[in-house]
């Protein structure tokens, strides 16, 4: 009876990368083009570098260095996942900067990566961002177009 006066909690996510963001359904790759995994965006990057979009905690860096699953203070769960098919690199040409269980800023530097590398031997250069638990989520609004890591990209409403 009172839900209609509860405010849904708005969580606002910064872009992860420089460079541009466009519809997810623009990677290569059909697991996150058809947003099976999640709500998520697509993004080109200019500088080789990941930056957390929200402050949270680090919960995992693959051991291939070429993803980190981050979850906002609000609880919202983030796949950033740097080029497709760049597991097969094992690691090559990827640095980090953070480890499970890290507490991170919005803008705090992730991972760096060789972008001549993972298009010389991924399938593609292009990075996904995906929110991965959506039964949390009531509704996400994505922004487009060129960024840098101060560029809002997503507000989500949590339910």
């Amino acid at each position: 009876m009172f839900k209609f006066f509860k405010k849904n909690k708005v969580v606002k996510i910064k872009s992860p990368f420089i460079g541009s963001c466009f519809k997810v359904e623009e990677i290569p790759d059909e697991v996150f083009a058809s947003n099976m995994m999640g709500y998520g965006v697509g993004f080109s990057s200019k500088d080789g570098v990941l930056y957390s979009p929200v402050n949270g905690e680090i919960v995992q860096v693959f051991p291939t260095k070429h993803a980190v699953i981050i979850r906002s203070e609000e609880g919202l769960e983030i796949l950033l996942h740097i080029g497709i098919e760049t597991v097969s690199m094992k690691g090559e040409g990827f640095e980090t900067f953070v480890g499970a269980g890290d507490k991170v800023k919005v803008g705090d530097k992730l991972v760096s990566f060789n972008l001549d590398l993972i298009n010389e031997k991924a399938k593609s250069d292009l990075s996904p961002m995906i929110i991965t638990n959506k039964d949390i989520i009531e509704k996400v609004e994505f922004n487009y177009g060129e960024v840098d890591k101060e560029s809002l990209i997503a507000e989500v409403w949590l339910k």
